[in-house]
Protein backbone atom coordinates (compact mmCIF):
# COMPACT_ATOMS: atom_id res chain seq x y z
CA UNK A 1 0.00 0.00 0.00
CA UNK A 2 2.77 2.44 0.94
CA UNK A 3 4.49 1.86 -2.41
CA UNK A 4 1.28 2.31 -4.42
CA UNK A 5 0.38 5.76 -3.07
CA UNK A 6 3.56 7.51 -4.34
CA UNK A 7 3.11 5.73 -7.68
CA UNK A 8 -0.48 6.96 -7.92
CA UNK A 9 0.57 10.49 -7.03
CA UNK A 10 3.31 10.37 -9.66
CA UNK A 11 0.78 9.17 -12.26
CA UNK A 12 -1.66 11.97 -11.39
CA UNK A 13 1.20 14.47 -11.50
CA UNK A 14 2.03 13.35 -15.05
CA UNK A 15 -1.62 13.59 -16.11
CA UNK A 16 -1.90 17.04 -14.56
CA UNK A 17 1.28 18.24 -16.33
CA UNK A 18 0.12 16.97 -19.74
CA UNK A 19 -3.32 18.56 -19.41
CA UNK A 20 -1.80 21.82 -18.15
CA UNK A 21 0.47 21.89 -21.20
CA UNK A 22 -2.61 21.64 -23.44
CA UNK A 23 -4.95 23.62 -21.20
CA UNK A 24 -6.12 26.13 -23.82
CA UNK A 25 -6.75 23.48 -26.52
CA UNK A 26 -10.46 22.72 -26.38
CA UNK A 27 -9.91 19.73 -28.68
CA UNK A 28 -7.61 18.06 -26.16
CA UNK A 29 -9.53 15.06 -24.83
CA UNK A 30 -9.21 11.43 -23.81
CA UNK A 31 -7.56 10.19 -27.02
CA UNK A 32 -5.01 13.01 -27.04
CA UNK A 33 -4.14 12.45 -23.37
CA UNK A 34 -3.70 8.72 -23.93
CA UNK A 35 -1.35 9.40 -26.85
CA UNK A 36 0.79 11.84 -24.86
CA UNK A 37 0.91 9.43 -21.91
CA UNK A 38 1.93 6.60 -24.29
CA UNK A 39 -1.02 4.52 -23.06
CA UNK A 40 -3.96 2.87 -24.75
CA UNK A 41 -7.35 4.49 -24.17
CA UNK A 42 -8.59 1.46 -22.26
CA UNK A 43 -5.56 1.39 -19.93
CA UNK A 44 -5.83 5.14 -19.30
CA UNK A 45 -9.56 4.92 -18.58
CA UNK A 46 -9.04 2.00 -16.20
CA UNK A 47 -6.11 3.54 -14.31
CA UNK A 48 -7.75 6.95 -13.89
CA UNK A 49 -10.94 5.28 -12.66
CA UNK A 50 -8.97 3.18 -10.15
CA UNK A 51 -6.94 6.11 -8.81
CA UNK A 52 -9.54 8.91 -8.77
CA UNK A 53 -12.92 7.17 -9.23
CA UNK A 54 -13.50 9.65 -12.08
CA UNK A 55 -13.72 9.21 -15.82
CA UNK A 56 -10.83 10.68 -17.82
CA UNK A 57 -13.13 13.37 -19.22
CA UNK A 58 -14.15 14.36 -15.69
CA UNK A 59 -10.53 14.52 -14.55
CA UNK A 60 -9.50 16.69 -17.52
CA UNK A 61 -12.45 18.99 -16.85
CA UNK A 62 -11.56 19.36 -13.17
CA UNK A 63 -7.92 20.14 -13.97
CA UNK A 64 -9.12 22.86 -16.37
CA UNK A 65 -11.47 24.24 -13.72
CA UNK A 66 -8.77 24.25 -11.04
CA UNK A 67 -6.55 26.31 -13.34
CA UNK A 68 -9.55 28.59 -13.96
CA UNK A 69 -9.92 29.11 -10.21
CA UNK A 70 -6.27 30.17 -9.98
CA UNK A 71 -6.60 32.57 -12.91
CA UNK A 72 -9.77 34.13 -11.56
CA UNK A 73 -8.17 34.75 -8.17
CA UNK A 74 -4.84 36.08 -9.41
CA UNK A 75 -4.87 37.27 -13.02
CA UNK A 76 -7.60 39.90 -13.18
CA UNK A 77 -8.99 38.32 -16.36
CA UNK A 78 -12.78 38.30 -16.78
CA UNK A 79 -14.84 35.07 -16.83
CA UNK A 80 -15.03 34.84 -20.63
CA UNK A 81 -11.26 35.30 -21.03
CA UNK A 82 -10.53 32.67 -18.41
CA UNK A 83 -12.98 30.24 -20.00
CA UNK A 84 -11.14 30.43 -23.32
CA UNK A 85 -7.72 30.19 -21.67
CA UNK A 86 -8.64 26.89 -20.02
CA UNK A 87 -10.16 25.35 -23.14
CA UNK A 88 -13.88 26.16 -22.95
CA UNK A 89 -15.24 27.62 -26.18
CA UNK A 90 -18.61 28.27 -24.53
CA UNK A 91 -18.59 30.69 -21.61
CA UNK A 92 -22.05 29.56 -20.48
CA UNK A 93 -20.94 25.92 -20.42
CA UNK A 94 -17.82 26.95 -18.45
CA UNK A 95 -20.00 28.74 -15.90
CA UNK A 96 -22.22 25.66 -15.57
CA UNK A 97 -19.24 23.31 -15.03
CA UNK A 98 -17.57 25.71 -12.59
CA UNK A 99 -20.74 26.01 -10.53
CA UNK A 100 -21.14 22.22 -10.42
CA UNK A 101 -17.58 21.77 -9.10
CA UNK A 102 -17.27 24.67 -6.65
CA UNK A 103 -20.89 25.35 -5.74
CA UNK A 104 -21.02 28.96 -7.01
CA UNK A 105 -20.45 30.77 -10.32
CA UNK A 106 -17.00 31.99 -11.39
CA UNK A 107 -18.14 35.61 -11.17
CA UNK A 108 -18.26 35.25 -7.39
CA UNK A 109 -14.59 34.25 -6.98
CA UNK A 110 -12.97 36.85 -4.77
CA UNK A 111 -16.24 37.52 -2.95
CA UNK A 112 -16.00 34.19 -1.16
CA UNK A 113 -13.45 32.51 1.09
CA UNK A 114 -12.34 29.76 -1.26
CA UNK A 115 -9.44 28.46 0.85
CA UNK A 116 -6.05 28.00 -0.71
CA UNK A 117 -6.82 26.26 -3.95
CA UNK A 118 -4.66 27.43 -6.77
CA UNK A 119 -3.48 26.35 -10.16
CA UNK A 120 -0.32 25.03 -8.55
CA UNK A 121 -2.14 22.57 -6.29
CA UNK A 122 -3.33 20.41 -9.17
CA UNK A 123 -6.59 18.46 -9.00
CA UNK A 124 -8.81 19.26 -6.02
CA UNK A 125 -12.48 18.44 -5.45
CA UNK A 126 -15.22 20.89 -4.55
CA UNK A 127 -14.38 22.68 -1.28
CA UNK A 128 -15.84 20.89 1.74
CA UNK A 129 -18.66 22.58 3.66
CA UNK A 130 -18.44 23.29 7.36
CA UNK A 131 -18.92 20.38 9.75
CA UNK A 132 -22.39 21.56 10.73
CA UNK A 133 -23.46 22.00 7.13
CA UNK A 134 -21.87 18.71 6.11
CA UNK A 135 -23.63 16.84 8.92
CA UNK A 136 -26.93 18.41 7.93
CA UNK A 137 -26.43 17.38 4.30
CA UNK A 138 -25.66 13.79 5.30
CA UNK A 139 -28.68 13.72 7.60
CA UNK A 140 -30.97 14.90 4.80
CA UNK A 141 -29.42 12.38 2.40
CA UNK A 142 -29.87 9.62 4.95
CA UNK A 143 -33.55 10.41 5.42
CA UNK A 144 -34.03 10.64 1.66
CA UNK A 145 -32.40 7.28 1.02
CA UNK A 146 -34.49 5.67 3.75
CA UNK A 147 -37.62 7.13 2.13
CA UNK A 148 -36.52 5.79 -1.25
CA UNK A 149 -35.79 2.40 0.26
CA UNK A 150 -39.19 2.22 1.94
CA UNK A 151 -40.89 3.32 -1.29
CA UNK A 152 -39.07 0.75 -3.41
CA UNK A 153 -39.57 -2.04 -0.86
CA UNK A 154 -43.24 -1.30 -0.39
CA UNK A 155 -43.83 -1.00 -4.13
CA UNK A 156 -42.17 -4.34 -4.84
CA UNK A 157 -43.78 -6.08 -1.83
CA UNK A 158 -47.30 -4.86 -2.60
CA UNK A 159 -47.02 -5.78 -6.27
CA UNK A 160 -45.76 -9.25 -5.41
CA UNK A 161 -48.34 -9.90 -2.68
CA UNK A 162 -51.18 -8.89 -4.98
CA UNK A 163 -49.71 -10.73 -7.94
CA UNK A 164 -50.40 -7.55 -9.90
CA UNK A 165 -47.02 -6.98 -11.47
CA UNK A 166 -46.00 -9.14 -14.40
CA UNK A 167 -42.21 -8.84 -14.31
CA UNK A 168 -39.90 -10.86 -16.49
CA UNK A 169 -36.22 -11.29 -17.37
CA UNK A 170 -35.03 -12.82 -20.65
CA UNK A 171 -31.79 -14.67 -19.96
CA UNK A 172 -29.10 -14.88 -22.69
CA UNK A 173 -29.96 -17.63 -25.18
CA UNK A 174 -27.48 -20.48 -25.68
CA UNK A 175 -26.02 -21.35 -29.06
CA UNK A 176 -26.53 -25.12 -29.49
CA UNK A 177 -24.84 -25.13 -32.88
CA UNK A 178 -21.32 -26.43 -33.41
CA UNK A 179 -20.78 -23.36 -35.57
CA UNK A 180 -19.78 -20.50 -33.25
CA UNK A 181 -20.40 -17.96 -36.02
CA UNK A 182 -24.13 -18.52 -35.51
CA UNK A 183 -23.97 -16.84 -32.10
CA UNK A 184 -25.02 -13.48 -33.59
CA UNK A 185 -28.20 -15.17 -34.91
CA UNK A 186 -29.05 -16.74 -31.53
CA UNK A 187 -28.31 -13.45 -29.77
CA UNK A 188 -30.54 -11.76 -32.34
CA UNK A 189 -33.41 -14.10 -31.51
CA UNK A 190 -32.95 -13.33 -27.81
CA UNK A 191 -32.82 -9.59 -28.57
CA UNK A 192 -35.98 -9.72 -30.68
CA UNK A 193 -37.83 -11.64 -27.94
CA UNK A 194 -36.73 -9.04 -25.40
CA UNK A 195 -37.59 -6.09 -27.67
CA UNK A 196 -41.06 -7.41 -28.46
CA UNK A 197 -41.83 -8.02 -24.77
CA UNK A 198 -40.55 -4.52 -23.92
CA UNK A 199 -43.25 -3.04 -26.16
CA UNK A 200 -45.95 -4.38 -23.83
CA UNK A 201 -46.77 -1.79 -21.17
CA UNK A 202 -48.48 -4.39 -18.97
CA UNK A 203 -45.07 -6.03 -18.40
CA UNK A 204 -42.00 -4.92 -16.47
CA UNK A 205 -39.12 -6.26 -18.55
CA UNK A 206 -35.62 -6.25 -17.09
CA UNK A 207 -32.97 -4.68 -19.34
CA UNK A 208 -30.62 -6.72 -21.47
CA UNK A 209 -27.57 -5.33 -19.63
CA UNK A 210 -28.91 -6.67 -16.33
CA UNK A 211 -29.77 -10.09 -17.79
CA UNK A 212 -26.45 -10.32 -19.65
CA UNK A 213 -24.58 -10.56 -16.33
CA UNK A 214 -26.06 -14.03 -15.91
CA UNK A 215 -24.77 -15.45 -19.21
CA UNK A 216 -22.29 -17.78 -17.54
CA UNK A 217 -23.63 -17.69 -14.01
CA UNK A 218 -23.82 -20.64 -11.60
CA UNK A 219 -26.59 -18.95 -9.60
CA UNK A 220 -29.96 -20.62 -9.24
CA UNK A 221 -33.18 -19.17 -10.61
CA UNK A 222 -34.44 -18.16 -7.11
CA UNK A 223 -31.09 -16.42 -6.42
CA UNK A 224 -31.33 -14.47 -9.68
CA UNK A 225 -35.00 -13.71 -8.98
CA UNK A 226 -34.10 -12.19 -5.63
CA UNK A 227 -31.45 -9.97 -7.24
CA UNK A 228 -33.60 -8.86 -10.16
CA UNK A 229 -36.94 -8.90 -8.33
CA UNK A 230 -38.87 -10.59 -11.12
CA UNK A 231 -41.72 -13.10 -11.27
CA UNK A 232 -40.68 -14.96 -14.42
CA UNK A 233 -37.61 -15.95 -16.42
CA UNK A 234 -37.36 -16.87 -20.09
CA UNK A 235 -34.63 -19.31 -21.04
CA UNK A 236 -33.80 -20.14 -24.62
CA UNK A 237 -31.41 -22.11 -26.80
CA UNK A 238 -31.20 -22.48 -30.53
CA UNK A 239 -29.28 -23.46 -33.60
CA UNK A 240 -29.35 -23.03 -37.33
CA UNK A 241 -29.23 -26.20 -39.42
CA UNK A 242 -28.95 -25.40 -43.10
CA UNK A 243 -31.93 -23.17 -43.87
CA UNK A 244 -33.83 -24.17 -40.75
CA UNK A 245 -33.88 -22.60 -37.30
CA UNK A 246 -34.53 -24.72 -34.21
CA UNK A 247 -35.43 -22.72 -31.10
CA UNK A 248 -36.28 -24.03 -27.61
CA UNK A 249 -38.04 -21.64 -25.20
CA UNK A 250 -38.93 -22.18 -21.53
CA UNK A 251 -40.93 -19.99 -19.17
CA UNK A 252 -39.96 -20.43 -15.50
CA UNK A 253 -41.64 -19.31 -12.29
CA UNK A 254 -38.89 -17.28 -10.61
CA UNK A 255 -39.68 -17.98 -6.96
CA UNK A 256 -40.08 -21.77 -7.19
CA UNK A 257 -37.83 -22.54 -10.20
CA UNK A 258 -40.80 -24.44 -11.64
CA UNK A 259 -41.11 -24.77 -15.43
CA UNK A 260 -44.49 -23.34 -16.40
CA UNK A 261 -44.33 -23.77 -20.15
CA UNK A 262 -41.92 -24.88 -22.86
CA UNK A 263 -42.07 -25.06 -26.60
CA UNK A 264 -39.83 -26.03 -29.51
CA UNK A 265 -40.07 -23.95 -32.67
CA UNK A 266 -38.90 -25.30 -36.03
CA UNK A 267 -39.00 -22.72 -38.79
CA UNK A 268 -37.45 -21.98 -42.16
CA UNK A 269 -34.93 -19.11 -42.04
CA UNK A 270 -37.23 -17.09 -44.27
CA UNK A 271 -39.88 -17.24 -41.52
CA UNK A 272 -37.62 -15.70 -38.84
CA UNK A 273 -39.87 -12.63 -38.38
CA UNK A 274 -42.98 -14.72 -37.79
CA UNK A 275 -40.96 -16.83 -35.36
CA UNK A 276 -39.92 -13.75 -33.36
CA UNK A 277 -43.48 -12.46 -33.14
CA UNK A 278 -44.88 -15.87 -32.22
CA UNK A 279 -42.41 -16.39 -29.35
CA UNK A 280 -43.17 -13.02 -27.73
CA UNK A 281 -46.95 -13.45 -28.06
CA UNK A 282 -46.85 -17.00 -26.67
CA UNK A 283 -44.91 -15.83 -23.60
CA UNK A 284 -47.23 -12.87 -23.04
CA UNK A 285 -50.30 -15.10 -23.37
CA UNK A 286 -48.91 -17.60 -20.87
CA UNK A 287 -48.45 -14.94 -18.16
CA UNK A 288 -51.73 -13.25 -19.14
CA UNK A 289 -50.19 -9.93 -20.15
CA UNK A 290 -52.55 -7.53 -21.88
CA UNK A 291 -51.41 -6.55 -25.40
CA UNK A 292 -53.16 -3.46 -26.76
CA UNK A 293 -53.99 -3.17 -30.49
CA UNK A 294 -51.25 -0.54 -30.87
CA UNK A 295 -48.71 -2.85 -29.21
CA UNK A 296 -49.84 -5.70 -31.45
CA UNK A 297 -49.07 -3.56 -34.51
CA UNK A 298 -45.61 -2.68 -33.16
CA UNK A 299 -44.81 -6.33 -32.39
CA UNK A 300 -45.88 -7.41 -35.87
CA UNK A 301 -43.68 -4.80 -37.54
CA UNK A 302 -40.63 -6.25 -39.30
CA UNK A 303 -37.32 -4.50 -39.85
CA UNK A 304 -36.96 -5.48 -43.51
CA UNK A 305 -38.25 -8.04 -45.96
CA UNK A 306 -34.71 -8.51 -47.29
CA UNK A 307 -33.22 -11.47 -45.37
CA UNK A 308 -29.67 -10.57 -46.35
CA UNK A 309 -30.15 -7.03 -45.07
CA UNK A 310 -31.59 -8.43 -41.85
CA UNK A 311 -28.58 -10.69 -41.44
CA UNK A 312 -26.34 -7.59 -41.57
CA UNK A 313 -28.61 -5.92 -39.01
CA UNK A 314 -28.16 -8.87 -36.65
CA UNK A 315 -24.37 -8.83 -37.11
CA UNK A 316 -24.23 -5.09 -36.49
CA UNK A 317 -26.39 -5.35 -33.38
CA UNK A 318 -24.19 -8.11 -31.99
CA UNK A 319 -21.03 -6.03 -32.55
CA UNK A 320 -22.55 -2.86 -31.08
CA UNK A 321 -23.46 -4.75 -27.91
CA UNK A 322 -19.87 -5.90 -27.50
CA UNK A 323 -18.85 -2.24 -27.22
CA UNK A 324 -15.46 -0.69 -27.84
CA UNK A 325 -14.49 1.64 -30.65
CA UNK A 326 -13.42 -1.06 -33.10
CA UNK A 327 -16.62 -3.07 -32.64
CA UNK A 328 -18.75 0.05 -33.01
CA UNK A 329 -16.98 0.99 -36.25
CA UNK A 330 -17.54 -2.53 -37.61
CA UNK A 331 -21.17 -2.36 -36.49
CA UNK A 332 -21.64 0.88 -38.44
CA UNK A 333 -20.30 -0.86 -41.55
CA UNK A 334 -22.76 -3.72 -41.05
CA UNK A 335 -25.67 -1.28 -40.80
CA UNK A 336 -24.42 0.50 -43.95
CA UNK A 337 -24.57 -2.81 -45.83
CA UNK A 338 -28.09 -3.41 -44.51
CA UNK A 339 -29.41 -0.09 -45.86
CA UNK A 340 -27.56 -0.61 -49.14
CA UNK A 341 -29.59 -3.80 -49.57
CA UNK A 342 -32.82 -2.17 -48.35
CA UNK A 343 -32.77 1.60 -48.79
CA UNK A 344 -35.99 1.97 -46.75
CA UNK A 345 -34.81 0.05 -43.70
CA UNK A 346 -35.59 2.51 -40.89
CA UNK A 347 -34.09 0.24 -38.23
CA UNK A 348 -30.76 0.17 -40.10
CA UNK A 349 -30.58 3.97 -40.35
CA UNK A 350 -31.55 4.38 -36.70
CA UNK A 351 -29.00 1.81 -35.55
CA UNK A 352 -26.30 3.56 -37.58
CA UNK A 353 -27.13 6.95 -36.03
CA UNK A 354 -27.03 5.46 -32.52
CA UNK A 355 -23.66 3.79 -33.13
CA UNK A 356 -22.20 7.06 -34.46
CA UNK A 357 -23.47 8.84 -31.34
CA UNK A 358 -21.62 6.37 -29.13
CA UNK A 359 -18.49 6.67 -31.26
CA UNK A 360 -18.60 10.45 -30.73
CA UNK A 361 -19.66 10.65 -27.13
CA UNK A 362 -16.25 10.53 -25.47
CA UNK A 363 -14.45 12.73 -28.02
CA UNK A 364 -14.04 16.46 -27.69
CA UNK A 365 -13.80 16.69 -31.48
CA UNK A 366 -17.15 15.41 -32.78
CA UNK A 367 -16.67 13.56 -36.07
CA UNK A 368 -20.08 12.10 -36.79
CA UNK A 369 -22.63 14.84 -36.08
CA UNK A 370 -23.77 15.04 -39.71
CA UNK A 371 -24.02 11.25 -40.00
CA UNK A 372 -26.11 11.05 -36.82
CA UNK A 373 -28.53 13.67 -38.12
CA UNK A 374 -28.75 12.33 -41.68
CA UNK A 375 -29.37 8.75 -40.60
CA UNK A 376 -31.86 9.80 -37.91
CA UNK A 377 -33.83 11.80 -40.49
CA UNK A 378 -33.91 8.82 -42.86
CA UNK A 379 -35.07 6.54 -40.04
CA UNK A 380 -37.90 8.95 -39.25
CA UNK A 381 -38.77 9.28 -42.95
CA UNK A 382 -39.26 5.54 -43.36
CA UNK A 383 -40.77 4.82 -39.93
CA UNK A 384 -41.71 7.71 -37.65
CA UNK A 385 -43.39 5.33 -35.19
CA UNK A 386 -40.28 3.26 -34.52
CA UNK A 387 -38.83 3.85 -31.04
CA UNK A 388 -35.29 3.62 -32.39
CA UNK A 389 -36.00 6.36 -34.95
CA UNK A 390 -37.04 8.69 -32.14
CA UNK A 391 -33.98 7.75 -30.07
CA UNK A 392 -31.69 8.42 -33.03
CA UNK A 393 -33.06 11.94 -33.54
CA UNK A 394 -32.90 12.61 -29.78
CA UNK A 395 -29.22 11.62 -29.83
CA UNK A 396 -28.55 14.20 -32.54
CA UNK A 397 -30.13 16.93 -30.39
CA UNK A 398 -28.16 15.73 -27.37
CA UNK A 399 -24.94 15.89 -29.35
CA UNK A 400 -25.88 19.46 -30.26
CA UNK A 401 -26.71 20.15 -26.56
CA UNK A 402 -30.26 21.04 -27.60
CA UNK A 403 -31.77 19.04 -24.74
CA UNK A 404 -35.20 20.69 -24.90
CA UNK A 405 -35.48 19.33 -28.47
CA UNK A 406 -34.32 15.86 -27.41
CA UNK A 407 -36.96 15.40 -24.70
CA UNK A 408 -40.10 15.10 -26.95
CA UNK A 409 -38.36 12.47 -29.06
CA UNK A 410 -37.27 10.50 -25.98
CA UNK A 411 -40.77 10.65 -24.49
CA UNK A 412 -42.30 9.47 -27.77
CA UNK A 413 -39.73 6.64 -27.93
CA UNK A 414 -40.80 5.60 -24.43
CA UNK A 415 -44.42 5.57 -25.55
CA UNK A 416 -43.47 3.12 -28.32
CA UNK A 417 -41.20 1.07 -26.02
CA UNK A 418 -42.33 1.49 -22.37
CA UNK A 419 -39.57 -0.74 -20.99
CA UNK A 420 -36.58 0.88 -22.71
CA UNK A 421 -33.99 1.31 -19.95
CA UNK A 422 -31.76 3.27 -22.34
CA UNK A 423 -34.46 5.89 -23.02
CA UNK A 424 -35.36 6.12 -19.33
CA UNK A 425 -31.70 6.68 -18.39
CA UNK A 426 -31.39 9.42 -21.02
CA UNK A 427 -34.47 11.18 -19.67
CA UNK A 428 -33.19 10.89 -16.09
CA UNK A 429 -29.84 12.40 -17.11
CA UNK A 430 -31.49 15.25 -19.02
CA UNK A 431 -33.76 16.18 -16.11
CA UNK A 432 -30.90 15.86 -13.63
CA UNK A 433 -28.04 17.57 -15.46
CA UNK A 434 -29.35 19.77 -18.27
CA UNK A 435 -33.01 20.68 -17.68
CA UNK A 436 -33.23 20.35 -13.88
CA UNK A 437 -36.64 19.05 -12.85
CA UNK A 438 -36.66 17.10 -9.59
CA UNK A 439 -40.06 15.35 -10.00
CA UNK A 440 -39.26 14.26 -13.56
CA UNK A 441 -35.77 13.11 -12.58
CA UNK A 442 -37.21 11.13 -9.67
CA UNK A 443 -39.80 9.51 -11.92
CA UNK A 444 -37.29 8.31 -14.50
CA UNK A 445 -34.45 7.48 -12.11
CA UNK A 446 -36.70 5.17 -10.10
CA UNK A 447 -37.99 3.54 -13.30
CA UNK A 448 -34.40 3.04 -14.41
CA UNK A 449 -33.44 1.37 -11.16
CA UNK A 450 -36.34 -1.06 -11.51
CA UNK A 451 -35.51 -2.04 -15.10
CA UNK A 452 -31.71 -1.94 -14.88
CA UNK A 453 -31.56 -3.63 -11.49
CA UNK A 454 -28.21 -5.35 -11.81
CA UNK A 455 -26.34 -3.36 -14.45
CA UNK A 456 -24.57 -0.91 -12.11
CA UNK A 457 -21.48 -1.32 -10.01
CA UNK A 458 -21.65 -0.15 -6.40
CA UNK A 459 -20.13 3.25 -7.23
CA UNK A 460 -22.70 4.03 -9.91
CA UNK A 461 -25.55 2.84 -7.71
CA UNK A 462 -24.38 5.05 -4.83
CA UNK A 463 -24.13 8.00 -7.25
CA UNK A 464 -27.67 7.39 -8.46
CA UNK A 465 -29.03 7.22 -4.91
CA UNK A 466 -27.16 10.41 -4.06
CA UNK A 467 -28.98 12.23 -6.85
CA UNK A 468 -32.26 10.67 -5.82
CA UNK A 469 -31.65 12.01 -2.32
CA UNK A 470 -31.02 15.45 -3.78
CA UNK A 471 -34.23 15.21 -5.80
CA UNK A 472 -36.20 14.39 -2.64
Amino acid sequence: MSDSIPAENDFLGQVNAVVEKNISNEQFGVTELANEMSMSRSNLLRKVKNVTNLSVSQLISQIRLNRAMGLLRKSGLNVSEVAHQVGFSSTSYFIKCFRELYGYPPGEVGKRDTGKESAETGFVPRPAPSNLKRNLIWAIMGVAIVVIGVWVYSTFSISKSRGAEKSIAVLPFKNDSNDSTNIYLINGLMESTLNNLQKIKDLRVISRTSSEKYRNTTKSIPEMAKELNVSYFVEGSGQKIGDRILLNIQLIDAASDRHLWSRQYRRESKDIFQLQQEVAKDIAMEIEAIITPEEEVRIQKIATENLEAYDWLLKGTHLSQLGGEKNLEEAANCFKKAVELDSKCAEGYAAMAIVYYYLDIFHTDKKYTAEINNNADKALLYDSKLAESMVAKAMYYMEMKEYDQAVPHLEKALEYNPNSAMVIHFLADVYNLYLPNAPKYLEYALKGLRLDVNSYDSTTTSYTYLHLGNAF
